[in-house]
């Protein structure tokens, strides 16, 4: 009953704080007003800025800033204990998360759609612009690498996933030009969207589907990004309405679904026990296994400040102030629509990772296989996946975890294993593809706006202007770093481990770019005598504690690997140290200007600026 009842308290207290700070935020900090014309309605141009109803952009919006992080940050992150990862995940979630999300979106629906790096110029100069979108490419370019390899994994671990996750393409090309010809209603199509998803995880598998996906998982892993990332490539091109946007509606109508299956599981395995293991067919009781507080695990970095870089996307990702003002923005048809897609879907992506600690915390305890065979259920399950940093510390451990404990819960309702781990396994290469296919059309803005700055007038230059050229050197540098081995040896068999190298720095690289955005929003708030006390201290919190993490994972390792900057960890220390000295000039910049620029508007050339 304990797990359930976190469940219902955390819910409840999200719902809480949509309808009171999420409120304060929009109607005494932010403005929000009807009758403010959004960039989406303004610039309309039928491939990039086009207006969009809000249940669709919530869906691409959800959809594409939860990806794989609060999935595999929580499940991890449990490991120092359940009840500092709850914490951070709830309080993180409300006071900094949803607030960096909503703001974000909220300066640039303010600056024409621009994205957070271009309207960094504008509220401080131009050379924090530039190296503010500096910092946003090597990010993005991360991103790219990482997630491409994070889905080619997940799909050689649960083969099951792979025709579900392919047969989402069409069905979303499809939906698109329909609702775009012919204006219909979403009903229709969510409910037979919803069905043939359903009917693509229970029968994907059977037969010549299921020789199909064994086929494809046999694939080397950067045969799997390089196709993964030419569909980036594609979707980042064609216009939001035609991949994009239903792609992810799908995803998110077949996620939001599969939340709900997880709670009813949770709610019948707290009142009635999992699904009946052993020979007396008795059915386990619902409780955490998993300890309260762990200050030092076994093999484990601090616990300070590495459970809140771990947890990342779980309670705040600098990368969702790309997806706010890079597609959200430009598909807003209202500006009242900004709390709900804004504050509301990182609310809901924090319960996620709620229910993601309650699967590794609990969930795992209802039975799951040892490494003998036997059925291993309480604490015994616990420690044969969290004995250990290095025993939860892989990707596939990470990801094995939640699959396997959130199966327990919809084996609660009778669902046979096999369809629970494979509707997991969808359920996680799909945040994974709508992450990839969004960083991908971010990246473009990016490299673009780079390319549009003031003196670049060099031809080579130029040409990534043009969004064909913008994406493909997007897709180019990512594979280029993906395809990295972590062995030295180039043969095809190998290559495919550069981003996972880069996987330690993710964490920290992407919230030191929340507090970028924090500092963007603070700084445009400043120009307008708004109040600024409420972000002081996410601020502080955002810049001082990924820096202690990247300065730690780079120069001093705590004895966790002794060839931090051995073989390819050049990679590691280099980007690193360059996002470092990026982040701490733009940080100095903006100190010098803070006093200068208090109640003076930026350029009154920007129409959308309303003070």
């Amino acid at each position: 009953m304990f797990p359930l009842l976190i469940a219902i308290l955390s819910g409840l207290g999200f719902i809480l704080a949509y309808h009171t700070y999420g409120r304060w935020l929009g109607r005494r900090i932010f403005n929000l007003a009807s009758g403010n014309v959004t960039p989406a309605n303004r610039l309309e141009d039928g491939h990039d800025y086009v207006p969009t109803r809000r249940s669709v952009v919530f869906g691409h919006h959800f959809t594409s800033i939860a990806g794989t992080g609060p999935i595999v940050g929580p499940a991890i992150g449990v490991l120092w204990g359940w009840l500092p990862a709850l914490i951070w995940v709830v309080f993180g979630s409300i006071f900094i998360g949803a607030v960096h999300d909503f703001g974000s979106l909220l300066v640039s629906l303010r600056n024409d759609g621009q994205t957070i790096g271009d309207v960094a110029g504008r509220l401080l100069n131009r050379r924090v612009r530039l190296l503010f979108m500096i910092v946003l490419f090597i990010g993005l370019t991360i991103v790219l690498a990482i997630f491409g390899l994070v889905i080619a994994s997940v799909f050689r671990m649960f083969p099951a996933a792979i025709f579900p996750c392919l047969v989402q393409i069409p069905l979303a090309v499809l939906i698109g030009v329909w609702l775009q010809r012919r204006g219909a209603a979403l009903l229709l199509p969510s409910l037979l969207t919803l069905l043939l998803m359903i009917v693509s995880v229970v029968y994907g598998d059977v037969g010549i589907l299921g020789i199909f996906n064994d086929a494809l998982a046999a694939l080397p892993m950067i045969t799997w990004v390089l196709i993964l990332l030419a569909y980036a490539y594609i979707a980042s091109v064609l216009p939001v309405w035609m991949l994009l946007q239903p792609r992810d509606y799908i995803n998110a109508l077949q996620l939001i679904g599969s939340l709900g299956l997880i709670v009813v599981g949770l709610v019948v395995a707290g009142l009635a026990g999992g699904a009946p293991v052993g020979e007396e067919a008795s059915r386990p009781p619902l409780e955490i296994i998993a300890p309260i507080f762990q200050w030092d695990p076994e093999g484990a970095p601090l616990i300070i400040p590495f459970l809140f870089i771990t947890i990342a996307c779980g309670a705040i990702s600098g990368f969702h102030c790309l997806v706010s003002s890079g597609t959200t923005s430009k598909q807003l048809a209202s500006e009242d629509d900004a709390r709900f897609v804004g504050y509301g879907s990182m609310l809901t992506e924090g319960f996620l990772a709620v229910l993601v600690i309650l699967a590794c915390t609990a969930g795992l305890g209802l039975g799951i296989a040892g490494s003998d065979g036997s059925t291993l259920t309480g604490e015994a399950a616990w420690t044969e996946r969290y004995g250990s940093w290095e025993m939860a510390n892989g990707l596939g451990a990470k990801v094995g975890a939640f699959v396997d404990g959130a199966a327990n819960f919809l084996g609660a309702l009778g669902i046979p294993a096999g369809i629970a781990v494979a509707l997991m396994g969808v359920f996680v290469a799909s945040f994974a593809g709508t992450t990839l296919d969004t960083a991908c059309r971010l990246q473009r803005y990016v490299v673009q706006e780079l390319a549009s700055t003031p003196g670049t007038m060099f031809r080579p230059i130029r040409i990534f202007r043009n969004p064909h050229a913008a994406a493909a050197l997007s897709v180019v540098l990512a594979a280029g770093l993906a395809a990295v081995p972590a062995s030295g040896d180039w043969s095809w068999a190998s290559m495919g481990s550069g981003g996972l190298i880069l996987w330690p720095l993710f964490g920290a690289t992407n919230q030191l770019l929340a507090g970028l955005a924090f500092l963007v929003i603070a700084s445009w708030l400043w120009r307008r005598r708004k109040p600024v006390w409420f972000l002081a201290l996410p601020l502080l919190i955002m810049l001082v504690i990924p820096m202690w993490a990247m300065i730690d994972q780079i120069f001093i390792g705590t004895g966790r690997d002794s060839a931090w900057l051995g073989d390819e960890r050049w990679l590691l220390a280099g980007i690193g140290v360059a996002t470092i000295l990026l982040e701490g000039w733009m940080c100095i910049e903006a100190l010098l200007l803070m006093p200068r620029i208090r109640g003076v508007l930026e350029g009154t050339d920007v129409k959308s600026d309303i003070s």
